[in-house]
């Protein structure tokens, strides 16, 4: 967890801060994010808990769907579904990328993967640009 607000791609986003992601690229409807896993983001089991893994599958497809548009506002996130393939440890790396890129609503998917690259999460997405004010946070 970082104690100064973290820029993400251009918005300040706390609960991003929290979770502790560091957020590498997002460019032309791709996006890849990392986060290292602490004893507080585990579950009874000793690993990640499933709301941190959507957390950075949401991001990540977020990210990439703002790239997409070079959208500065934001989105928002429409629905979301996960499948859960494996336990993730250690190291976690997010990617996302744009399936269709709309005016309004842009179709996204995004994986993790562990430090050893194996794949333990997958997502798909639909997410709307936000066409409203710009945050006060930025």
């Amino acid at each position: 967890m970082t104690s100064s607000p973290q820029s993400y791609f251009g918005l300040q986003i706390p609960f991003l801060d929290v979770l502790g992601i560091e957020a590498e690229f997002a460019k032309d409807g791709h996006s890849r994010i990392r986060l290292q896993l602490r004893p507080e983001l585990l579950n009874s089991f000793h690993v990640a808990h499933g709301g941190v893994v959507m957390s950075i599958l949401d991001f990540a497809m977020a990210a990439a769907a703002r790239s997409a548009h070079q959208h500065v506002l934001g989105v928002i996130t429409i629905d979301m579904t996960t499948s859960f393939i494996r336990a993730s440890r250690g190291l976690l790396i997010a990617e996302g990328r744009v399936l269709k890129a709309g005016n309004t609503i842009n179709y996204c998917e995004a994986s993790v993967f562990d430090e050893t690259g194996e794949l333990t999460a997958k997502a798909s997405g639909s997410f709307m640009l936000n066409r409203g004010k710009p945050s006060p946070n930025k």
